[in-house]
């Protein structure tokens, strides 16, 4: 991987798109009083894309836990949180391709790439074992990434996820029309991003969102959302659920979902569906919550996190019953009609 995998510190960026790179932060670690955390912003080329996250923390003996944020998301969304999981392991908050502070090339956006991008973007930051943890896109990477490199997983947090069943906002859907939002849509991401944080509760501060506007406004930011919705999308809902192709995994990491009990954007339904067909899923359920726990219950989100990735007693996820990827036969008899889409089956 030398030929593809170069790493370099990062002490700035314009400050059009993002003023200034490094972030104040606290960390509070049982009774030591808060402590200033360092922020360092990294890029690595990978498989030709040059990505950017954002670092906190130091190795420890407990594994770094990796934050993958949403569709046009960016590492920030983890910015409140990001200190206070750091005080007693390696934090990374990567920009998926496509995203943030990352570059947005020419490229398919398929959800397998996102994985065999990220995957290799493990080894660039250094990362052979890891808890993972994604939030609606981003979980829908994480799954996939359970093919590419199960080795490197220890256990996976899914938060309002993706491709865990069939429903999903009707502007998603639209957006999946071929082409409209590839050829016409790169002057209204930055509006469209400040309407779509406001239908979806407005959770973020008028400065992260406009930081947001600004990132997702630059140029090849609709090619790489038109492409990424297009993927997993259709006028019908979800093209890609985890079902598809579970068969595929001898094993799976401890799981736990988290989700808001008020998502407009991906039904809590989804939840229950996975808990339902997987034994060991442990469930949480944010009350008066949307599709962004993480902003709207912090606290809670934390000590669940914390509670899971800390816990001892977890035990690894397995399917009830043997899912057959096969054409006609792949469908998990004991999960729910909506978790598999027959048609997309290969």
């Amino acid at each position: 991987m030398a030929h593809c995998v170069q790493t370099q510190r990062v002490m700035r960026t314009p400050d059009r798109i993002h003023p200034p790179l490094r972030e104040p932060g606290l960390v509070t670690g049982g009774d030591r009083s808060p402590t200033p955390t360092k922020w360092h912003h990294r890029f690595a080329r990978v498989e030709g894309v040059r990505l950017h996250w954002a670092e906190l923390g130091v190795s420890t003996a407990k594994p770094p836990l990796v934050l993958l944020h949403g569709l046009n998301d960016c590492y920030r969304t983890w910015r409140q949180l990001g200190p206070r999981l750091a005080g007693d392991r390696r934090v990374l908050m990567p920009d998926l391709p496509g995203h943030g502070l990352s570059a947005r090339p020419d490229a398919s956006y398929e959800l397998r790439w996102y994985a065999h991008v990220m995957a290799r973007w493990l080894e660039a930051a250094g990362v052979e074992h890891a808890d993972l943890v994604g939030h609606s896109l981003g979980g829908g990477v994480a799954q996939m990434m359970l093919l590419e490199c199960p080795e490197r997983i220890r256990r996976l947090v899914l938060v309002s996820s993706g491709g865990l069943g069939r429903q999903i906002a009707v502007s998603l859907r639209l957006a999946s029309i071929p082409f409209v939002v590839e050829r016409l849509g790169q002057p209204f991401m930055g509006p469209c991003t400040r309407l779509a944080v406001k239908l979806t509760g407005d959770v973020l501060s008028n400065e992260d969102t406009a930081r947001l506007c600004a990132i997702n406004a630059q140029s090849g930011s609709a090619r790489a959302f038109a492409r990424t919705v297009r993927d997993i999308v259709d006028w019908r809902g979800q093209r890609r659920t985890f079902f598809q192709r579970a068969h595929e995994l001898s094993t799976l990491p401890p799981i736990a979902v988290f989700w808001g009990e008020r998502d407009t954007v991906i039904p809590i339904s989804h939840a229950e569906a996975l808990a339902k067909a997987v034994d060991g899923v442990r469930v949480t359920r944010f009350e008066a919550c949307g599709h962004y726990p993480h902003h709207e219950k912090p606290d809670a989100f934390v000590a669940a996190l914390r509670d899971f990735l800390d816990s001892t007693d977890v035990r690894p996820a397995r399917l009830r019953r043997e899912v057959s990827g096969r054409a006609g036969a792949c469908r998990n008899a004991d999960a729910p009609a909506n978790l598999v889409p027959l048609q997309n089956c290969r």
